[in-house]
């Protein structure tokens, strides 16, 4: 017997495998941020900070790192969600790209306030109009700039397809952020981030840095998908399967 998945992209299909599906990825979360916490705290003592307690705030990077890596995945996600909405005309692809959308503004934030605690005591200054600190404040910007204008449209289906195509004007953010630091010739990135380069970190610190990335990728399905059982509540609200579930839930008081 074979699974039919395009059975899911009905919202009435998708909103009970949601709401399974919550409770797993919120315990994922908890095990894998607290796990990648304790290891970057308490097993990089030697490759970080040392008898050096003045280099102790290189533990940011744990949180810093992911959550630039997941600021531009859910970007990527987003707009993936939202050329598929105006391609099919799906009403649950629309909605997926709005539910992610604050969670993806999040990240962003997080990374910019994260980096600009590790540029003073790196860089002496919080704030440097660096290629990628400004390519990520962009990025925040497009984030905002899509809740924005879909909150000022009062008709949905406009407002998803305007949204929408803001979001893929934006994705050229994505290419820009990355090869800011990672220009082929390294004497015309003129920024103060190192390049990236995953080979050349320890292995403790590669396995915390990682284990938080799939820990915040985890949170992102969780609040993504709860997020997005909202939206589907209020926009259903007048389907006749909405209204046996709230009959059923006041039933049940």
């Amino acid at each position: 017997m074979t699974l039919n998945w395009f059975k899911f992209a009905s919202p009435a299909s998708f909103y009970p495998l949601a709401g399974r599906l919550i409770p797993l990825f919120w315990s994922l979360t908890v095990a894998l941020v607290l796990v990648g916490l304790y290891w970057g705290f308490f097993q990089t003592t030697d490759h970080l900070g040392g008898s050096n307690p003045q280099k102790e705030y290189y533990r940011i990077i744990f949180v810093h790192v992911p959550a630039a890596w997941m600021s531009m995945w859910l970007y990527l996600v987003m707009v993936v969600w939202a050329a598929i909405g105006l391609v099919f005309n799906t009403r649950l692809s629309f909605m997926m790209a709005k539910a992610i959308a604050p969670t993806g503004a999040i990240f962003t934030f997080l990374a910019l306030w994260t980096g600009a605690f590790w540029g003073r005591p790196s860089w002496g200054t919080y704030w440097d109009w660096d290629p990628r600190l400004t390519s990520e404040l962009v990025l925040f910007f497009l984030y905002i700039g899509y809740m924005a204008l879909h909150a000022a449209i009062d008709d949905i289906r406009r407002a998803d397809r305007a949204a929408a195509l803001l979001a893929l004007v934006g994705l050229v953010m994505v290419p820009v952020i990355y090869w800011s630091i990672n220009c082929p010739d390294p004497n015309q990135c003129a920024a103060l981030h190192q390049r990236s380069n995953l080979t050349r970190i320890d292995g403790n610190i590669l396995f915390s840095m990682l284990t938080m990335t799939l820990g915040l990728w985890m949170y992102s399905f969780a609040t993504s998908l709860t997020r997005l059982r909202g939206l589907i509540l209020e926009r259903e609200s007048e389907a006749q399967w909405v209204r046996e579930l709230i009959e059923h839930g006041e039933k049940q008081r």
